[in-house]
């Protein structure tokens, strides 16, 4: 909110209490019309139409609020269609499945303001606006704070945990996984005779090049053994 009220006092060059006001006021309703419409885009791209307005626009909130990097909103989204996807595939409840997932931190638009865990405060809302009590159980244990009492809160939990730490989607996540690909290249040039390193496919393949006056087909073949060997007893690998 600052922010649009900041860029528009710019624009307009008159900075003056009047001014202000004027432009915080209409950075408020910038701000609050985009939150209503955010939430609103969600529940349709997810296809989920029976919301109260009000919790979409909490939901809208989700779009300026970021995890490790990693916008709110759009990690919300992105777990409702995985958890549609693996509800179908279980033949679990999809609707009540992307539900959970989609609300799954509503509580985080609202932690700032009101005391509890992200998870408490996200059950107080949805029990507010009268949400199934199957969603409820769905959103409520991705944290471990409550038990797993249907398969689609198994479901939304599984949902977090992919988009959360899929390459990338967090900062701390990115650094780790740049970090994993550098120890992997490092423990492959570390033998003698190794050219150069490159790791593939998110650390799952690593291709070597050795010096051919060096290294003969027969030492290759030993050194891949013991590459793989290093590699399995020294890092954390995926696959």
């Amino acid at each position: 909110m600052a922010k649009f009220a900041l860029d528009g006092l710019i624009a307009d060059g008159r900075i003056q209490p009047a001014k202000i006001e004027e432009f915080v006021a209409k950075a408020e309703a910038e701000v609050n019309k985009i939150i209503k419409e955010k939430g609103e885009a969600a529940a349709v791209e997810c296809e989920i139409y029976n919301l109260d307005p009000k919790l979409l626009a909490i939901l809208g909130r989700l779009h300026f609020r970021t995890s490790y990097s990693q916008n709110v909103l759009e990690h919300s989204v992105e777990m409702a269609h995985v958890a549609g996807m693996i509800a179908e595939e279980l033949g679990a409840n999809v609707a009540v499945a992307k539900a959970g997932a989609l609300l799954h931190d509503i509580g985080k638009a609202l932690d700032h303001e009101v005391s509890g865990t992200h998870v408490e405060i996200g059950r107080r809302i949805l029990q507010k606006f009268n949400v199934s009590e199957e969603i409820i159980k769905a959103m409520q244990a991705h944290h471990g704070e409550y038990p797993y009492e249907t398969v689609e809160s198994v479901i939304v939990q599984t949902a977090d945990a992919i988009s959360g730490s899929r390459p990338g989607a967090r900062r701390d996540n990115l650094e780790h996984y740049l970090k994993r690909l550098s120890d992997l290249e490092a423990i492959a040039t570390s033998f003698e005779g190794v050219e150069k390193a490159y790791a593939l496919a998110a650390g799952r393949e690593i291709r070597v090049f050795v010096l051919p006056e060096k290294v003969s087909d027969l030492e290759a073949k030993k050194m891949a053994r013991e590459i793989a060997l290093r590699i399995e007893q020294e890092l954390r690998y995926p696959g």
